[in-house]
């Protein structure tokens, strides 16, 4: 009877699936409502000392869907990290301590370029009870002027050196979250890895552009006529973030063995999951689908991934994490694969024996034996 249960870095899970930073994970109440539905744990939104200086707009989302079915297959968003003061966030922490006991919260922090203001942001979060820290060095839009998020951790020298401050604070495993928008998300992987990370998260969202309304010219979300490229999340971007978490998985293959890898990336159900996990991801985190379909999704979605094990007789995560990574390879060794089995099928159709003479392909046999 195959499990769902598994340890990655040191923290029990009950299943791989996981809550993403976002706005599923935005209050103690939305985030006792993931425990009591049966999620493995929550990301919750990332925090910072100060909140004063994140102010939303709205609308602040923009959704394309499929013109018959109208189903969502992206989702913009601008949206800003937590605005909930810091020491309402230590309070609610404190209490879903006490109430989930058994519960897995992993907490999103980002600050800015300040050793002081790391340190001081890890040492007051972990004493809450925390099980583990997201650095958030990819949020896309918005906080750019600070240099935080996406502006950080595209820069792996700066990515680095904060982690190396987050380490040395750090009780708990820490994770570091990797921005898409990159030339190598492979590079970013290892500076964190290098610098002391458990584990790196990988992908935030994409930045974009949505669409432009062609009536009025207003590219869109539209907050009184402007607006300002946002992050692509959904499944339309399954296929980049499932090549992204494959280059991630290979840098600890290689460099790194032991460490994990957190995947995200338009994650619908089980069997997306069990794409992710094959790919080298130890767990699975979900925010936009949570915001489609809901909360209880996660029922759905262990149904499925249980299933997909039990049919390939799989008993653990374990069992099949990462081994589609095998299949990966260079283009000319594809060529060199194909030229292979080209000359081995045609050297199993040359006539060998008498009794392989057919009469229907007579002509074409005798032409094969001769030089």
């Amino acid at each position: 009877m195959p499990t769902l249960a598994t340890t990655v870095d040191g923290i029990k899970l009950p299943n791989p699936f996981i809550i993403g930073s976002g706005p599923p994970g935005t209050n103690a109440n939305v985030i006792g409502k993931a425990f009591d539905e049966g999620w493995g744990a929550v990301v919750i939104k990332t925090i910072s000392l100060d909140s004063s200086k994140v102010i939303n707009v709205a609308p602040r989302y923009a959704r394309p869907r499929t013109e018959k079915s109208k189903e969502i297959i992206g989702w913009q968003n601008i949206e800003l990290i937590s605005d909930r003061p810091f020491s309402v966030w230590l309070d609610e922490l404190k209490m879903l301590k006490d109430k989930y006991p058994d519960g897995v919260v992993i907490a999103s922090i980002m600050e800015e370029y300040s050793r002081d203001a790391w340190i001081e942001i890890v040492e007051r979060v972990q004493a809450t009870g925390v099980a583990g820290f997201e650095l958030n060095f990819s949020c896309p839009h918005g906080l750019p002027e600070r240099k935080m998020g996406a502006a950080m951790g595209q820069d792996n020298a700066i990515m680095g050196e904060v982690c190396r401050w987050v380490i040395s604070a750090a009780k708990v495993p820490v994770w570091a979250k990797l921005t898409p928008n990159v030339t190598s998300i492979a590079a970013g992987a290892e500076a964190a890895l290098s610098a002391g990370c458990h584990g790196v998260s990988a992908i935030n969202t994409i930045l974009c552009v949505m669409g432009v309304d062609l009536e009025t010219l207003r590219p869109e979300p539209t907050v009184e006529g402007y607006t300002v490229p946002g992050g692509y999340s959904c499944t339309a971007v399954r296929p980049i973030a499932l090549r992204m978490v494959k280059d991630c998985a290979e840098v600890i293959r290689d460099k790194f063995p032991g460490r994990s890898v957190s995947a995200i990336g338009g994650i619908e159900s089980g069997k997306d999951a069990a794409q992710f996990i094959l790919l080298g991801g130890d767990t699975v985190q979900v925010c936009t689908g949570v915001m489609k379909m809901g909360y209880d999704c996660v029922k759905q979605m262990q149904e499925e991934l249980l299933a997909f094990m039990d049919h390939h007789k799989f008993e653990t995560i374990a069992d099949f994490k990462g081994r589609s990574l095998q299949y990966f390879t260079t283009h000319a060794d594809l060529v060199r694969r194909q030229s292979e089995a080209k000359a081995a099928a045609k050297a199993k159709a040359l006539v060998a024996k008498d009794g392989q003479w057919k009469g229907d392909d007579f002509v074409r046999q005798t032409e094969s034996l001769a030089s």
